[in-house]
């Protein structure tokens, strides 16, 4: 199974991405946020991966950070829901907003997602309600704050890959409010 692929994009499209790794290409379909985080990025880029095994075709799924990977894998448990409507679920919203979601018995919220009705919806926030405890607080921890995108796109446009600059971001203290005071404290994350 391939758990984690290392590699340069070379093609990119709203559905997903070609990860050129040693010369062979990985195709994979990502949520939209994730995608919007790696448009445009030459550098070499780290992706959490999925195989969906069907009859017919062999599909892949990346992530960047592998608390979403494991909240697919649990939306995929549910029965009904396939790899193609988690990553719609995914695309909806950040995994967190998405957890409190199923948490406080918000159904109607996934239903903007194409092709999950009211019932689809409502099996999904059942089915989960009790699982969510499983991958815990843990998600949303080590995921960027919404805030910290801009961060994110400062760091990048100065030539840093998408990996040093979160992990430059991870480290940066919750003291450390306001964009630029965060984008000067993961510059210095990275020169350390």
């Amino acid at each position: 199974m391939i758990g984690k692929l290392t590699g340069k994009i070379v093609y990119e499209d709203i559905k997903g991405v070609i990860i050129d790794v040693n010369g062979v290409g990985y195709k994979l379909g990502m949520a939209a946020d994730a995608l919007a985080l790696i448009h445009g990025q030459k550098s070499e880029i780290s992706v959490w991966t999925y195989l969906a095994v069907r009859e017919n075709a062999l599909d892949m799924y990346g992530f960047i950070e592998k608390e979403e990977l494991e909240f697919f894998e649990l939306i995929n448990t549910v029965s009904g829901i396939g790899p193609k409507k988690a990553l719609g679920i995914l695309s909806l919203a950040p995994v967190k907003v998405l957890r409190d979601a199923i948490t406080k018995n918000d159904a109607s919220y996934l239903t903007k997602v194409s092709g999950i009705g009211r019932k689809v919806a409502e099996k999904v926030v059942l089915e989960l309600q009790d699982k969510i405890g499983t991958i815990g607080e843990s998600l949303g921890e080590t995921s960027l704050q919404n805030a910290d995108t801009d961060v994110l796109e400062a760091v990048k446009s100065l030539g840093y890959s998408l990996q040093e600059a979160r992990d430059a971001i991870k480290r940066i203290s919750p003291e450390v409010t306001g964009v630029n005071e965060r984008i000067k404290e993961a510059l210095r994350q990275i020169g350390k």
